[in-house]
């Protein structure tokens, strides 16, 4: 069962939820797309935060950013990809570019600075979390 904080992400904001499946064509679209990776909120205390803030900030930047809210069925391995370690986490992105991520609650201000610093900067690679593979 989702919780209701995050639940409203999707009846009331229409965030969609992106999944393993949707997610290429999430972040490949024109613009900057955040993904909320919202983790087990029972777990993570700051996630039911974050669920608020999220949208608080959609309106901040006047709709320029575009939010989705990972499946909790492909946290573990886009979180993989994205290479953050702390949860629950906000990845941007432009134009399917990865911008960076902003992990745990901030204040209001840090946010705002942030992401204002997110949205002029170049594409950066990603520094996924790299499992070292060991022959037997």
């Amino acid at each position: 069962m989702t919780h209701p904080l995050i639940q409203l992400l999707f009846d009331e904001h229409r965030y969609p939820e992106v999944s393993l499946d949707s997610h290429a064509a999430f972040i490949e679209r024109p613009g900057v797309s955040v993904l909320f990776f919202a983790g087990d909120p029972k777990r993570f205390r700051d996630t039911t935060d974050v669920a608020v803030v999220l949208p608080e900030l959609d309106k901040a930047f006047a709709g320029t950013l575009q939010p989705g809210v990972v499946a909790a069925a492909a946290e573990r391995e886009l979180q993989l990809h994205y290479g953050f370690t702390a949860w629950p986490a906000l990845v941007f992105l432009r134009d399917g570019g990865y911008l960076g991520a902003i992990t745990g609650i901030q204040n209001w201000s840090d946010y705002l600075q942030q992401i204002s610093e997110l949205l002029v900067a170049g594409v950066k690679p990603l520094h996924a979390v790299r499992v070292p593979v060991v022959s037997a």
